[in-house]
């Protein structure tokens, strides 16, 4: 892409919004207050906003390879942080998507360098799903499967961190899984149920 092409599709975007609102950008500048924080990935066929129709200001947003929620990374700690006990929102989402290359890498036996450290996350969770995964003979059906539990396993680790408790101990903080179906466009709600995993992890990492 010609770097001039985003500027002039800048000045459009912008001049289409002031059509409609001349103080579209004024009222813009003056604050958040985001109901939602989505954490996804980084691919760039997965546009958060676009996928989910929200406006500027309605969704706070993190993305990484594979929409990691890794208790090392510093980076989705703060934005998690700054989310939940300073917009407080009310809804996190773990948003993966099929056919995400940090999930297939994470099935290969190769070295990738930088990027063993973090894909190790992903094969944690191979290992730990292993059973059901190993059961599954298509490789695509495996894959797509990886991806799922991926979210699941996300989600979890959001579940042991203390603002997250705390947040579901004050207010109506909800967590979701979510998967979006690059093939067909369609986000996909794993259903996952947060208070039975609670249930499970409770004894050992409740810290609120």
């Amino acid at each position: 892409m010609n770097m001039k092409e985003i500027f002039q599709n800048n000045q459009d975007w912008v001049a289409s919004k002031l059509s409609i609102d001349p103080n579209y950008f004024e009222n813009l500048s003056k604050g958040q207050a985001p109901e939602i924080l989505y954490i996804g990935c980084s691919d760039s066929r997965v546009t958060a906003e676009e996928l989910m129709g929200v406006a500027p200001g309605e969704a706070f947003v993190h993305r990484n390879i594979a929409n990691m929620v890794s208790n090392l990374d510093h980076s989705s700690a703060a934005v998690i942080n700054y989310a939940v006990k300073y917009l407080k929102v009310n809804h996190i989402v773990v948003c993966g998507h099929y056919y995400c290359g940090g999930v297939k890498a994470a099935m290969e036996s190769q070295d990738l360098g930088i990027l063993n450290p973090w894909l190790r996350n992903i094969r944690d969770v191979y290992r730990l799903h292993r059973d059901e995964l190993n059961a599954i003979e298509d490789e695509e059906a495996k894959y797509k499967r990886l991806v799922e539990l991926n979210v699941q396993e996300q989600c979890v680790n959001l579940l042991k961190k203390a603002e997250i408790q705390l947040a579901m101990d004050e207010r109506e903080l909800q967590v979701h899984g979510w998967v979006f179906d690059i093939g067909s466009g369609k986000i996909v709600d794993l259903g996952i149920n947060v208070d039975e995993i609670l249930k499970g992890i409770t004894e050992i990492y409740k810290l609120t």
